[in-house]
């Protein structure tokens, strides 16, 4: 059985280098739809609550919220990383609270003080898709992912990895002490 919970995304990018009116800065309002499969746990009814399924997402996905997203061969990028330099906000700003931990996969860095995103491959709904899974294999048992932005979808389903040890009292994840971080219920 799957849960099903979806994250609403804003954030701005290009296409460099492609023949349309893409190739201009815009921005998109993206909704990524993540299913995750396991065995339905008895103490709860449910595979895994959907609040916690966003709240695993969002803390990596906020880094792509109101962010702006450029492939590293962009020209624009260092221009803008010279704006942010020259206005004293590449490294933060007071009002910058939105931000999740960096992270740097083979398919997009995260800078979060400057609400930047860095990726190999040009920003479209499918690469979305490669970035979001790499980011969330670990720690969901995904099954599926969507990811819609205006007109634009893609979807990708995965052989869920194994089973994984969840709370019989709220049904989420057990750290690797088998110890529920939301509850404390100990294995």
């Amino acid at each position: 059985m799957r849960s099903i919970t979806t994250l609403d995304i804003q954030y701005a990018h290009r296409f460099y280098g492609f023949r349309g009116e893409a190739q201009y800065l815009h921005g998109h309002t993206g909704v990524l739809t993540i299913e995750v499969e396991d065995t339905i746990e008895a103490g709860v009814n449910m595979v895994f609550p959907c609040n916690e399924i966003q709240k695993t997402a969002w803390n990596v996905l906020k880094n792509f919220d109101h962010a702006l997203i450029l492939r590293e061969d962009d020209p624009l990028l260092p221009a803008i990383l010279s704006v942010y330099e020259a206005q004293g906000i590449k490294d933060g700003a007071p009002n910058n609270k939105m931000k999740g931990e960096a992270f740097s996969t083979e398919l997009a860095t995260a800078y979060p003080n400057c609400r930047m995103v860095v990726t190999k491959e040009t920003m479209t709904v499918e690469g979305m898709i490669k970035i979001v899974y790499e980011l969330l294999k670990d720690k969901l048992n995904i099954a599926k992912l969507t990811f819609t932005s205006g007109v634009n979808a893609a979807s990708q389903s995965y052989e869920p990895i194994d089973s994984v040890d969840r709370c019989p009292l709220c049904g989420i994840a057990l750290n690797e002490n088998g110890v529920c971080p939301k509850c404390g219920y100990k294995k």
